[in-house]
């Protein structure tokens, strides 16, 4: 995880933590996500490509009363654009309206960084908008967040309709 993706400033920037300056932080972090498993709600997961660990991709936000999930995710600089998260996206969004039960699934991302928005749209997601100067970044610049969804009843029909074909 340091090496592939949490130390590099082009992975991090439209994210929330500063890039990693030693492997012990990495370290830390990953303990801290083991230990974050003993609650049922918490969903995290890594990618794994070639038997290496390249990315990470999560819910960030839950609300099991509104059965509303968001999801976060970050790739190593060497696996940009080949699909990877979009596949890694796709399989979460499944299992969230299949195992979990949510009724919305929500990607928000920073409107500088579009290609983390073309992942939920390959997803299938709906773009609904954008909240401007929404997001503060470690430098302190505000960004505006384009924000995307979908419905449990949208994902059933194109299952249903990629069944067809």
């Amino acid at each position: 995880m340091f090496e592939n993706w949490a130390n590099d400033e082009r992975v991090t920037r439209f994210l929330t933590w500063e890039p990693h300056q030693s492997p012990e932080i990495t370290k830390q972090l990953l303990e801290d996500w083991c230990a974050a498993y003993e609650n049922p709600s918490t969903y995290n997961w890594l990618i794994e490509f070639q038997g290496k660990a390249i990315g990470s991709i999560s819910v960030v936000r839950l609300s099991e009363k509104c059965e509303y999930a968001e999801l976060g995710y970050c790739i190593g600089y060497a696996f940009w654009n080949k699909g990877i998260m979009a596949e890694a996206a796709g399989a979460v969004i499944n299992y969230l309206f299949s195992q979990v039960g949510v009724n919305r699934i929500g990607i928000s991302h920073a409107v500088k960084n579009p290609a983390s928005g073309r992942v939920a749209q390959k997803c299938g997601l709906t773009y609904e908008g954008t909240k401007r100067e929404y997001f503060k970044t470690r430098t302190g610049e505000f960004l505006d967040m384009a924000e995307y969804g979908i419905l449990k009843r949208e994902w059933i029909a194109g299952n249903a309709a990629r069944t067809e074909r």
